[in-house]
Order: structure tokens, then sequence, then C-alpha cells
């Protein structure tokens, strides 16, 4: 509220509160520390873990700092500018989430002493740039070169990350895991500098085993299975057509009406059917594919045709894992059967259906010199599954980090 001439002046919204100068200072700080130290008590290897519990009822328990924030229901500004630096933490750097939150805290915590002195904020935080750009000065000074050929470093680095985690008794074996995943999707630039997008490691997971029973797949998993009881449920040395058309009649883009006098117009009529379907096989059949992925539907009389040849198919696969396999099997996608060429079909070692727990799944493996990979992780539970998938996404970011940045402190 303002005065102009004796007469008040409502500048902003009756009942709003306004906080100035050190005061709203104070209690930004104080709302800020706050948060630092709800997961003071999740860092290192002595951390505890957390339980959340929703307003659904829902429990998460985890000591990754960025899924404690994200799950908290924050109302303070300032406390979500905290929850703001761990999730571009997550985003940026994959790992060190809780750490920063902590060290902003601290931060914070000595610039309110230093306040107290009446020093200015603005000279407070050019204080805190130039002794960032010193850390990083001292942090590049004392690091060593690192990068994908040195094993023992990506595996320490991975396993550091993972000391404490729930998983932290398998440690050895998911770090190498990891490791294995980011050297397989890798790729080396122009330059000399290398890039791995983490996108490429596909993660699948499902309760039941242990958590040492974790495996890395050389090759894509899909959620689905053979669409025909007769077709085979193994194939090796699978040469794999990826299409993204239906193998079925097409229907007409405008309407249509077909009169049929008599019985034999309708026998003509399915027999016209059943050879343009017979045809589609015949071209998958001379191509040499021995399994067929398919983005959309495949026709009952099409099913039976190609369990009659002997090729396996697999029906309404998702457009991002069939891109997933054309890296993993060095296929092209096809979007028309009358261009298919037999030297540009996927190819894999081994192609077969797997029951895991209740379901089917589709184990595509054995690729060759993959750009797409499937981290299978396995547990007792579905907390415990979840846990291992947040250590593993923290692990692979750790390794990708160290193999583009080929630093290591």
């Amino acid at each position: 509220m303002a005065q102009l001439g004796g007469t008040p002046v409502l500048i902003m919204r009756e009942g709003t509160e306004r906080t100035r100068g050190r005061d709203a200072m104070q209690n930004n700080i104080a709302a800020a520390i706050v948060i630092a130290e709800a997961i003071r008590t999740s860092l290192g290897p002595m951390g505890m873990d957390k339980m959340l519990v929703d307003q659904f009822g829902d429990v998460v328990i985890t000591n990754d700092g960025a899924t404690i924030l994200k799950e908290i229901d924050v109302q303070h500004p300032a406390a979500k500018m905290m929850v703001e630096v761990a999730k571009t933490q997550d985003s940026e750097v994959g790992d060190g989430t809780t750490t920063a939150v902590i060290l902003a805290g601290e931060l914070l915590k000595r610039a309110k002493k230093l306040l107290e002195q009446k020093i200015h904020p603005t000279v407070i935080t050019e204080g805190f740039r130039k002794a960032a750009d010193k850390a990083v000065e001292i942090l590049d000074a004392i690091s060593v070169k690192s990068g994908i050929e040195d094993e023992e470093g990506l595996k320490n680095a991975a396993m550091t990350c993972m000391s404490s985690k729930i998983v932290s008794e398998s440690k050895e074996k998911l770090a190498q895991i990891c490791m294995n995943a980011i050297k397989a999707i890798a790729e080396k630039k122009e330059d000399g500098t290398w890039v791995a997008d983490i996108e490429k490691v596909q993660i699948q997971k499902k309760e039941g085993d242990s958590i040492d029973d974790t495996g890395l797949i050389q090759g894509i998993i899909l959620d689905k299975e053979v669409v025909s009881s007769g077709m085979p449920k193994s194939v090796s040395d699978a040469k794999i057509l990826l299409l993204q058309s239906a193998i079925e009649i097409e229907k007409t883009e405008f309407e249509t009406k077909l009169q049929i006098t008599s019985p034999e117009q309708i026998q003509q009529f399915l027999d016209e059917e059943e050879n343009m379907l017979r045809k589609m096989v015949k071209k998958i059949e001379n191509s040499g594919a021995n399994v067929v992925i398919c983005q959309k539907g495949i026709d009952d009389m099409a099913q039976h045709f190609l369990s009659t040849a002997g090729i396996m198919a697999i029906r309404r696969v998702k457009k991002s894992d069939i891109e997933k396999l054309a890296k993993a099997t060095g296929g092209t996608i096809f979007t028309n059967l009358d261009d298919i060429v037999a030297d540009k079909l996927g190819w894999a070692g081994l192609v077969e259906e797997r029951k895991i727990m209740n379901d089917s799944w589709i184990f595509i493996e054995e690729c060759k010199d993959p750009k797409s990979v499937v981290i299978l992780i396995r547990g007792g539970t579905e907390l415990v599954v979840d846990e291992v998938e947040r250590a593993i996404h923290d692990a692979l970011c750790v390794v990708r980090d160290v193999v583009e940045d080929q630093k290591l402190v």
C-alpha cells in the first residue's frame, strides 16, 4: 500500500504479506537450510534411507536426494529453489544431488553470518563466484587423465557412486554392467572426443530373483510375445525385418460399396484377399528374414502363412523400440514390403520368447557391435527394484561423465 496525497493506493492484492530487508533474507535462508537438513542424514556410506508416503498411501524408500525432494510437497519459494538445485544436478550430472543441496545449505549458513556482520549480499555472491572458479581450478589440477580405456577408473567411479545405496553389497557386479553398457553405446566424434547417450541404454525391471541376477543384454528386450502359437519361440542366427507398415489388407481412404450378386463372387473376393496376404508373406520369405518385428498389426491369415514358413513375428511394437532395434541389430526400418533388401536386414545371434514371472518377453541378444543395449534389473520386491534402477541410473551417468570429460578426481 502506498500514500498518494493522503489517499491510500492499493498496489498488491488485499491480504498480501510483504516481507523485506533482513527479515526476508533470514526467512529465505532458514527455509533453504531446512531442506538441506532434511536430506543431510542420507549422505554417504553411513547415510540412512528415507521412507516417503504420499497422499494415496504409496511408499517410496530411497536415499537418492533428487527422488526425496521430488516426493516432498514444498511450498516455500526459497525451499523450491533448493529442490531445483537437486533437479538441475540430476539432469546435468546424474549424481551428487544430495551433496549439491547440502553444499548450498552450508553456503547459506555462512552467508547468514556474513549478513549479520553487515556485508552486502552482492559482495557475498561475488565471493562465492570467485570461490567456485578457484574450486574448479583446483579440481582440474588434482584430476587424473581417464577415459573409455581406463576400465579400472570407470569401474571405481561407478562403485563409489553406489557405495551409499541399497545395492552396495552388489556394487562390483553392477558397476561392471554399467561400464560395459556405456562402452557399448559410446561413439567417437571427429575431434577425438567421446559422446555417450544413456537414452540408448534401455532399463527393464522385474521383481523376482536377487539383485545379483541383474544382467546386461547385448541387444533389446520387448515386452511382447510371439503373435501365434504355431511360430518358433526361439530363432538362432536371426535375420530381422523391421517393418513400420501393417501386414494386412489396406482399407480404402474413401467410402466404397461392393455389390456381390452370387456366392461365387464372395469366394473370389476372399480368395483375392488370401492371395494378396500370401504375396506379402512371400516377399518377406524371399528376403531371407526369419524374424519379423512389426510396428502395426498382422492379419490372422498372414500369421498362418508366416507360421507355415517358420518365421517368428511380433506385432504392435512401439516406434521408440523399433528405432532402438535398428541401432542394436544394424538393420534398416522398412515402410513398404516392396522396398525390402536382404543386406539391410538386422542380425542377432538369438531371438527368443522367455517367461519372466507371469509375463512373456522377447529377448533379442548377441547383436554385433550394438549401439543400444538393455539392463534387466531383478530384485526381491518392487521397492528394491525401483531403488536398484535409481542406483544404476546414477552409475550410468557417472561413467558417461568420465568417458566424455576424460578426467577423474
